[in-house]
């Protein structure tokens, strides 16, 4: 796949745009739509959000200019947006259909395979492309410590619109405007970045044991234990690579600067877990889904790849932790 190089901002002499750029042209577009000028007439992205998604923000007390976290969910085509509040938690704002993605369940190996990306994967404004020729989109980042730890290769990996996928994630151009006009205020709000999960699929322990004979099964596991922190803490978890793998919730000891993805994790420990407690209104809220196509669909369990080795016994312990990856298991030496 194709796309252009671009950002979130104004436009420097290689066509991307600056954060200055960017304020500028949205004060200015903003006077130009007051002056009865037409959304039409706006470039897609520098369109405000919709009404409906002011009102929805407003009605579940989100700021446009607090911090974000997208989960994406491939089997289910789904991409979650959440909201960090006051409180310093994230709520659900509104779960978008993925129109379609490319390739099965499983990460994205090498240049050329279509698959679209597993994993812990973070944007910065400069992956913000609002010339993309898929309408609009955000670079994943791909490949990331992790990726790079285990030599794959690739580039251009996005969520984008038009619903046509080589690789990436695509919505429709309707939902990729909401996406990144949400994402876009965010960085105007002073946010440096913001956390995408790609997971196979919503990763419950009766989920994950369906895929037990999966190649990917132990991978899984790892992306399960960020699924599980923020499903009981509402916080995204804090993640490093060492050793060519996902560390989740560790805190390393001593003045740590620079982590090698592929040498040995430094000493750590685990951080105390503060368990999310949603208030009766929040244990009441509404889910919203937002209307649209999903074109993909996966084969079944039974087609995927077996494990070239797998213990039965440590795979059903794995399944039954209810605290899997949560941090109450002891660190590496202790």
């Amino acid at each position: 796949m194709t796309v252009r190089r671009g950002t979130a901002y104004g436009v420097d002499r290689r066509g991307t745009m600056s954060k200055h750029g960017f304020c500028v042209a949205l004060v200015m577009a903003m006077a130009g739509l007051l002056g009865s000028c037409s959304l039409q007439d706006m470039t897609p992205a520098m369109r405000p959000l919709p009404k409906e998604a002011m009102m929805l923000l407003g009605k579940k007390g989100m700021k446009p200019e607090a911090p974000i976290f997208v989960r994406i969910f491939k089997e289910e085509s789904e991409l979650e947006l959440w909201k960090q509040r006051d409180d310093g938690r994230y709520y659900h704002f509104k779960t978008y259909p993925i129109c379609n993605w490319s390739g099965d369940l499983g990460p994205k190996e090498r240049e050329g395979d279509k698959q679209a990306p597993e994993g812990f994967y973070t944007i910065t404004h400069d992956q913000m492309n609002p010339n993309s020729g898929f309408h609009l989109a955000f670079n994943l980042g791909y490949p990331n410590a992790y990726d790079k730890a285990h030599k794959r290769t690739g580039e251009f990996l996005m969520v984008h619109g038009k619903c046509k996928s080589a690789g990436c994630y695509a919505m429709t151009d309707a939902l990729i405007e909401e996406i990144y006009a949400l994402a876009r205020e965010q960085f105007i709000g002073g946010n440096q970045s913001f956390q995408v999960h790609a997971f196979p699929f919503r990763m419950t322990p009766e989920k994950l044991a369906l895929h037990r004979k999966a190649k990917w099964f132990p991978f899984w596991a790892t992306l399960k234990e960020g699924y599980d922190y923020f499903e009981t803490t509402r916080q995204v978890p804090p993640v490093a690579v060492c050793e060519r793998k996902y560390l989740v919730n560790a805190s390393f000891m001593g003045n740590v600067s620079n982590i090698n993805p592929e040498g040995r994790c430094p000493a750590y420990q685990r951080q105390r877990i503060e368990p999310f407690q949603p208030s009766s209104r929040e244990q009441i809220a509404e889910r919203v889904m937002a209307p649209g196509p999903k074109m993909r669909s996966v084969a079944s369990a039974d087609t995927l790849v077996p494990a070239e080795s797998s213990r039965p016994d440590a795979i059903s312990d794995l399944l039954k932790s209810p605290a899997m990856g949560l941090g109450f298991a002891k660190a590496a030496g202790e």
